[in-house]
């Protein structure tokens, strides 16, 4: 996410920490760095102008000529001005005084809007809400069934509109379904384009006079850059726009379009979709995405991903074992997919605080097959095998490599980590620190 952008910066800033003393000079010519890499970043030229602008203000005062550690003032600086570009705090979503909260979806074709309904249900359905999902996108009967699918893998309600009923129908019919369903939030997917066009527009402002949402929020390819801002500035000058939704934020390597976005409309981006899982959709906090990006890392983040993947029993019971010095293969399959559930390696590396050189030598390292390997090696076992790895002998290795599609080597290499993992978590176990909760086999 934002590597690019951050791999700049890392570089710029590493040139100031080796100064004992910045000038003015020194200073402006950071700053001429800066704007190039935000510029190549593809944001927003006249976000960039004000951005600027506003450090330097900071920047040749004496908070940093004076300061003893000028370098990292000027990188305080920058972070606290990129929250700000960023929103400063977190948007929630506004609710409504009496339920139900209605939601409301717009964008173009191929932004992840569909997805994204399911991925917001699901999200506020883990934190204790009741969503319903009403597709009325009828112009695409595949986006009808794609929703209603996974509505139902998820347990989510979900309305079936008939086909050829207008979209301000489907909401009337599915809000009465809803309503005895006891729902308190509906969220409503609405039909996209290719582009910005006046019968879009036309439709999504009817449908909007008969829901009379309480959130307007519009989903956004963040790999769209530009686009994507400028697509926002059209739907919020029809519509009135509450929020922004930015999918594909992962893959962004630029930083473009998440730049430019709060600055440009007036409109917080309230959520971030991080893969394709269903439940790969999460709160934007500017603070941290603006820490990340300048390589302080983004362990919140991290800690709010850990603490969802090991919110099951499952997971709990697993930790109990591990601490008592009984955790076994299953277990350690069982937890590797919690990790990937996470997001992947070189995601969560990113989030780590560390310097931008040693984060890139360990995301060189990460090879993420590795955990695919891993599992088709453990799914090759017996459960006696997985239960027991110590009566897995030689011609035993050879079926397992056989049946995986490894080598003999790759399954020495995964029971000589497994058995030094287990003494380590053994140990961590019986630690009264964090690390002594930690249930992945890191």
């Amino acid at each position: 996410m934002f590597q690019d952008l951050a791999d700049k910066l890392d570089s710029i800033f590493k040139k100031l920490k080796n100064s004992a003393l910045l000038t003015e000079k020194d200073i402006d010519a950071t700053l001429r760095e800066v704007k190039l890499a935000l510029l190549e970043a593809d944001a927003n030229f006249k976000v960039v102008k004000e951005f600027i602008v506003k450090i330097r203000e900071r920047a040749v005062g004496k908070e940093v000529l004076e300061s003893l550690t000028p370098a990292q003032q000027v990188i305080k600086i920058v972070n606290e001005q990129m929250t700000a570009v960023f929103g400063g705090s977190r948007a929630s979503l506004d609710r409504a005084p009496v339920p139900p909260t209605r939601i409301m979806l717009v964008g173009l074709q191929g932004s992840g809007k569909t997805t994204t309904a399911a991925k917001l249900a699901l999200h506020l359905k883990t934190e204790g809400n009741r969503p319903y999902l009403i597709p009325a996108d009828m112009s695409r009967p595949a986006a009808i069934q794609q929703l209603v699918d996974t509505a139902q893998k998820i347990d989510v309600p979900a309305y079936s509109p008939e086909a050829g009923t207008r979209p301000v129908d489907v909401f009337r019919k599915a809000a009465i379904e809803a309503g005895r369903s006891g729902a308190d939030t509906l969220i409503v997917d609405t039909a996209g384009r290719l582009h910005v066009d006046e019968d879009l527009m036309e439709e999504a402002l009817a449908l909007s006079a008969v829901v009379h949402p309480h959130e307007t929020l519009l989903v956004a390819d963040a790999m769209t850059g530009q686009d994507a801002v400028r697509v926002a500035e059209a739907f919020h000058s029809r519509l009135n726009l509450t929020g922004i939704i930015l999918t594909k934020l992962d893959g962004d390597a630029r930083g473009g379009a998440a730049l430019s976005m709060r600055s440009v409309t007036g409109v917080p981006i309230k959520y971030a979709g991080t893969g394709e899982s269903v439940d790969g959709l999460e709160p934007f906090h500017p603070e941290r995405m603006a820490s990340r990006i300048l390589g302080m890392g983004d362990v919140l983040t991290l800690i709010d991903r850990a603490e969802k993947a090991m919110e099951d029993k499952e997971t709990q019971r697993i930790a109990r074992k591990q601490a008592r010095g009984e955790f076994d293969l299953e277990d350690f399959r069982d937890q590797l997919s919690k990790l990937q559930s996470m997001g992947s390696l070189q995601d969560l590396f990113s989030m780590l605080p560390i310097p931008g050189k040693m984060r890139k030598a360990f995301a060189g390292e990460v090879d993420e097959g590795e955990l695919v390997r891993i599992t088709a090696i453990i799914d090759s076992m017996t459960p006696r095998e997985r239960r027991n790895p110590k009566i897995i002998n030689g011609s035993r290795r050879k079926r397992i490599s056989a049946g995986s599609g490894t080598t003999v080597t790759d399954v020495n290499r995964l029971l000589k980590r497994f058995t030094d993992a287990k003494k380590m978590m053994k140990m961590m176990g019986k630690g009264k620190g964090p690390m002594g909760k930690m249930p992945f086999p890191m």
